[in-house]
């Protein structure tokens, strides 16, 4: 073992580092060391490293000097290494190895106390100092005299045990309480040395034993105990010498009968006259309250015989009873019992009121041990109680509470299948039971029965809410439920049943009057849901439910707030620990936009908790007003992001779009609110929230067909940040079903064509595209009459392209597919005025469309020689219109 080598090596080191270095190695290791860690074979061996250990330290004069401390960390290790080393049935010599090493510890300890005294006494100026402190000091003082008084009895020091003893006989002049337990000390001391045979020094400490208790009668071990002191050494002194001491002998008998005789005449002489029974029941508790147990039950069983013939012969048996199991005699108690449950097996009952008070002794009897673990002992208790339910007797809610208890008792001990039938028997009795109901719930959770665990608590749910199954419990003011519900939370967690943990704490969360208990049963349950998802993918997370969870700290947090009851620092922290989990969820959740929505919108209302701090002026617990509103902010663009996509995605009912748009509406006003008051906490020179709302208020109004979107428009050019990307945008949306706003959209197309043209070089690519819409938007198709103005409003937008395409900078960047585009459409409108005999405008048009052929690359001969055939006859049909003669060629 690495102690052992190491005690070696230092007994070999010679050099003092060498020396230091291993002490604070042994020193270190001690924390590894126990009994479990040193084999059994090897205990012996390292018995006598540890012996040598402590005679090198003892001893240590020559080579390397080492520190006091040192010395004192060695002699630890020798007295933790000598405990860790015993073994069941040690010899002799180990023991008194051990006392030795345990010895000098308690003398070191004692003059540790009289240097601490010392330093007390010269620092302290008055004299109630110094009192107050020597009392203070006194009092360990006296433990460790009587400590290494039996330190010494132990190992046979029988002068060094007196000295203690007389010490600790000074110190009661200041510490009266300490003379019972000194006087038991001495009488201890007697008994051993009476069994060791050591007469002379078992009559010297029996007579102090009589002495000190005889000091202080307030603290005297009592009467009884004084004539038992006596009566043994009377008897020592018998065996000592019967010859030389008969006399002492004699005396100290005297002595005992004297301190007894009293009580016991008195007592006897009670029984000659005929008092009430109560009188002597009070009787026999005075007596044992006084110490007086031999004589106290001598006179119960007297009082017994008095009135056997009487029914109130249980009340003397009860009491009895009770009291021989307050003095912890449970043998006799148990053969007590046991009688009588023989006599009513039998026929002789007690009256149903006696025994209605027997049953309570033994219930109390097992609760206590129950309390203390001792679960077979319980058991055996509540089986005696069990036995003197005869077999028609009817009390349902007693055997149920019975046969639980018996039911938790079993559950200790593993013994499941006992525990399974105990709770059947109580089902018996009160099925409906919340109590009953709690252990088909945990043995169903052992069991892993999920499924049965639930429908145990399906049961103890609605016998909480049914008021009449209350009878038997403290329920009314739901802290009785709250608790039985949260240790069934808490057992399904240990036995590892998430689900059933779940549905637990998702009843707590709900019913709980706390708030802190709700909020942590409400941690617990989003933890556990998202920890069943880990192995999942985030599909299928149950947001759903996670989302009611959250709703439900919501409204706890609404309250906490309200009523202020809680302290600041604890609503902060509650408030952004679920402020963050909805935040989080809403990121995860982009496979269902709705609940995404939501998260977004609980995480805003916690928001404005922090905000109602802000203004109470607690910033230091609270995080600053800017990254509020920051969040606020973002969490309302996103709410309202959700609203306008869930109403541009999917097929809703009108009724249900427009509340997804007014929704939308809301946030964005909202939101524009809290960005005024953010603008002027700081500049934000490249933040877009401006641009957004904007952008999100026009496709809601849009779409609710509000006849101030063409205002909206308008204010684009008030944006600080005013980019083409969101014009177009604009113009898209003005135009995205079920909005048409054509007028609104062209002109979001012409502030286009403004920007760019204000550009120092024209994005062609865009502006091709824009004057593409602008056609679309101007120009009607097919044979449909056309206005003069709206004519001449598109003829406008080709003459534009033509202007670019007049550039030779321009000219190469047009997209050849627009320039093929507009000649197309302008000479398609040059036919349809044809066809309508409208031949100057068809001439018009037409020509239009042949000045774009000019621009075409490799396409223009794929339309040049149609396009001048058909051209010519427009000619000729304008020329017969006109009455003059066709053209020669």
């Amino acid at each position: 073992m690495e102690i052992k080598e190491l005690i070696q090596k230092l007994m070999k080191s010679e050099a003092l580092a060498d020396v230091q270095e291993v002490i604070e190695k042994l020193f270190s290791d001690l924390g590894k060391v126990n009994k479990e860690s040193i084999n059994e074979n090897e205990k012996t061996q390292i018995e006598e490293s540890i012996v040598n250990l402590w005679n090198w330290t003892v001893a240590r004069k020559a080579g390397p000097v080492i520190s006091d401390l040192q010395k004192v960390k060695l002699r630890h290790v020798a007295c933790r290494m000598m405990l860790a080393c015993e073994v069941n049935d040690p010899p002799e010599e180990m023991t008194r190895r051990q006392i030795l090493v345990i010895a000098y510890c308690v003398n070191f300890i004692l003059q540790t106390l009289e240097k601490l005294y010392a330093q007390l006494t010269k620092r302290s100026m008055s004299e109630t100092d110094i009192h107050t402190h020597k009392a203070d000091v006194e009092k360990d003082v006296f433990k460790v005299l009587s400590y290494q008084a039996e330190s010494a009895v132990a190992q046979g020091g029988f002068q060094k045990a007196v000295t203690c003893v007389q010490r600790c006989k000074d110190i009661l002049m200041r510490l009266p309480k300490e003379a019972c337990y000194l006087s038991l000390l001495c009488y201890n001391f007697g008994v051993e040395t009476y069994e060791m045979k050591k007469y002379e020094q078992s009559s010297f400490w029996l007579s102090q034993s009589y002495e000190i208790g005889k000091m202080d009668m307030k603290y005297s071990t009592g009467k009884e105990m004084q004539a038992k002191v006596l009566r043994l050494l009377a008897t020592v002194y018998l065996e000592w010498d019967y010859q030389q001491y008969q006399d002492k002998a004699l005396r100290a008998v005297m002595m005992a009968n004297e301190v007894m005789e009293l009580v016991t005449c008195s007592v006897t002489e009670l029984l000659h006259h005929k008092f009430s029974l109560d009188i002597y029941l009070d009787t026999a508790k005075l007596l044992l309250e006084h110490e007086r147990e031999a004589i106290g039950f001598d006179f119960l069983k007297s009082v017994a015989q008095l009135f056997g013939d009487s029914p109130d012969v249980g009340k003397v048996i009860l009491l009895h009873i009770k009291l021989l199991l307050q003095k912890m005699k449970d043998p006799p108690a148990k053969k007590m019992i046991e009688d009588i449950l023989a006599g009513h097996n039998k026929g002789k009952q007690l009256p149903s009121e006696t025994l209605n008070h027997l049953h309570l002794v033994l219930w109390d009897k097992a609760a206590k041990n129950y309390e203390a673990k001792s679960y077979s002992e319980a058991l055996q208790w509540y089986n005696y109680s069990l036995s003197f339910y005869s077999s028609g007797q009817v009390d349902y809610q007693n055997l149920a509470k019975l046969h639980r208890n018996m039911a938790a008792c079993y559950l200790h001990l593993k013994e499941h299948d006992k525990a399974q039938k105990a709770i059947k028997e109580a089902e018996n009795y009160d099925p409906n039971s919340i109590f009953t109901q709690f252990y088909v719930y945990k043995i169903a959770v052992l069991e892993h029965n999920t499924q049965k665990a639930l429908d145990a608590f399906v049961t103890m749910e609605k016998s909480a809410a049914d008021r009449t199954h209350h009878k038997d419990m403290l329920l009314t003011d739901g802290s009785m439920t709250a608790n039985l519900i949260s240790l069934a939370a808490q057992f399904a967690l240990e036995n590892d049943q998430p689900s059933v943990a779940i549905e637990v704490l998702g009843y707590l969360s709900l019913h709980l009057q706390d708030c802190q208990q709700a909020f942590t049963a409400l941690k617990c349950l989003i933890r556990l849901v998202l920890s069943k998802a880990a192995v999942k993918s985030e599909e299928e997370i149950d947001m759903e439910n996670l989302l009611r969870y959250l709703t439900a700290a919501y409204q706890r947090l609404d309250r906490i707030f309200r009523e202020e009851n809680e302290t600041l620092e604890m609503r902060v922290n509650e408030a952004q620990w679920f402020r963050k989990i909805a935040w989080n969820l809403a990121v995860q959740c982009e496979h269902c936009p709705r609940i995404m929505r939501e998260f977004f919108v609980m995480s805003f209302k916690i928001e404005c908790f922090m905000k109602y701090l802000e203004k109470m002026k607690f910033s230091q617990l609270c995080p600053s007003d800017k990254a509020i509103l920051l969040a606020q902010r973002t969490c309302l663009l996103m709410a309202a992001a959700v609203d306008l996509d869930i109403a541009r995605k999917s097929l809703l009912p009108a009724d249900q779009q427009i509340q997804l748009l007014t929704q939308a509406l809301e946030h964005i006003q909202s939101c524009r609110e809290i960005w005024k008051f953010l603008k002027q906490t700081g500049e934000f020179p490249k933040d877009p929230t401006e641009t957004i709302l904007l952008l999100y208020e026009f496709e809601a109004r849009a779409k609710l067909n509000d006849p101030t979107v063409a205002s909206l428009l308008d204010q684009v050019w008030e944006l600080s940040q005013l980019d083409i990307k969101t014009l177009e945008t604009m113009a898209s949306l003005a135009m995205e079903p079920p909005a048409h706003y054509p007028s609104v959209c062209k002109k979001a197309l012409k502030m286009v064509l403004t920007l760019l043209r204000q550009h120092e070089a024209i994005d062609i690519v865009t502006f091709s595209k824009c004057l593409h819409s602008l056609v679309h938007l101007s120009l009607p198709t097919g044979m449909i009459e056309a206005d003069a103005c709206i004519l001449e409003e598109a003829w406008g937008y080709f003459e534009d392209a033509l202007s670019i395409l007049g550039s030779t900078v321009y000219q190469a960047d047009y997209p050849e597919v627009e320039i093929l585009w507009l000649m197309t459409r302008a000479w398609n409108t040059g036919i349809y005025q044809y066809c309508a005999g409208r031949y100057r405008e068809a001439e018009q048009w037409c020509g239009l469309g042949m000045r774009f052929l000019a621009y075409l690359g490799p396409l223009k001969s794929n339309y040049e020689n149609q396009m001048i055939g058909l051209y010519g006859e427009v000619l000729d049909k304008l020329d017969k219109a006109k009455g003059l003669p066709p053209n020669e060629e």
